[in-house]
């Protein structure tokens, strides 16, 4: 065995470390810049955001007659979702959310479809070499928090919402098991008190808290009841937050540019040059 220093690069991730600012950031620069010749796009136009706005894709805009089959069976389109898909569980989660929505066409892919998947590429193109920066500091209490988020019918064909969710340490079932990881790694002091789960929907939170069943919510399984249960027992605590500040937002929906490039920063997604 073979003592090869601080890890540089693992898995097709770059990492750098600066330990005077106790800070570690994640890059995929290589792994994408891979990915965009294996499709033929390393020299495609750059776009500021990985999906348009308010797009609406569903199955019924997949290949429906014989040209279109055909011509679709050329295209790449399983393979490339899936080359964004280890990307996104890695470092730039901001494309989470436009490669959860593509995934869903890989059986029968039409062209606004393929249209989509490469403006993601696109995208990555752009942001390659951005960070996904982790930090700590000293005079700061470890804290673990939670935001959620649920976007309406983001599933056209089975008219399903999407929920999406973020936590951050120093800076629900899943709650829980984060809660009781923590706690046994006994690094988090603060990981007894109750984690702080903000949504930005007031309606929702008034009816976690209240114990008996609620007018107009009869019709919820039985199972939503879990969340007043581990409310009750201290596990957790439902807090408001505005949207805008609602760091789980793009992760149940497409934002324009200003938005989308503000969570971006909030989720700690930062060029190279902000870590030197």
């Amino acid at each position: 065995m073979k003592d090869l220093g601080e890890a540089a690069y693992i898995l097709g991730i770059k990492i750098y470390r600066d330990r005077s600012k106790r800070l570690i950031g994640l890059c995929q620069s290589a792994y994408i810049e891979k990915i965009l010749k294996r499709y033929c796009m390393e020299n495609s136009k750059r776009e500021s955001i990985p999906m348009e706005e308010k797009l609406k894709l569903s199955k019924l805009q997949g290949a429906s007659t014989p040209v279109e089959m055909k011509r679709m069976q050329n295209v790449p389109y399983a393979s490339a979702v899936s080359s964004i898909m280890y990307a996104v569980r890695c470092t730039p989660s901001d494309v989470a959310f436009a490669q959860n929505i593509t995934s869903r066409f890989q059986q029968n892919p039409g062209d606004l479809h393929w249209t989509t998947v490469k403006n993601i590429l696109k995208y990555l193109r752009n942001t390659k070499d951005m960070f996904l920066v982790y930090r700590g500091d000293l005079k700061r209490e470890l804290r673990v928090s939670c935001y959620t988020d649920a976007g309406y019918m983001t599933d056209a064909d089975d008219l399903k919402s999407q929920t999406g969710y973020v936590f951050v340490l120093n800076g629900g079932a899943e709650a829980v098991r984060v809660r009781k990881f923590i706690s046994g790694l006994g690094v988090v002091p603060t990981i007894e008190e109750p984690i702080s789960i903000y949504c930005d929907n007031t309606r929702a939170i008034a009816i976690a808290n209240q114990s008996g069943i609620t007018k107009g919510a009869r019709h919820f399984r039985a199972k939503v009841h879990y969340l007043r249960e581990v409310i009750e027992f201290g596990d957790i605590k439902l807090e408001k937050v505005h949207t805008y500040d609602n760091l789980a937002d793009p992760f149940t929906k497409a934002l324009a540019f200003p938005k989308h490039s503000e969570h971006t920063k909030n989720i700690e997604m930062l060029p190279a040059s902000s870590l030197m």
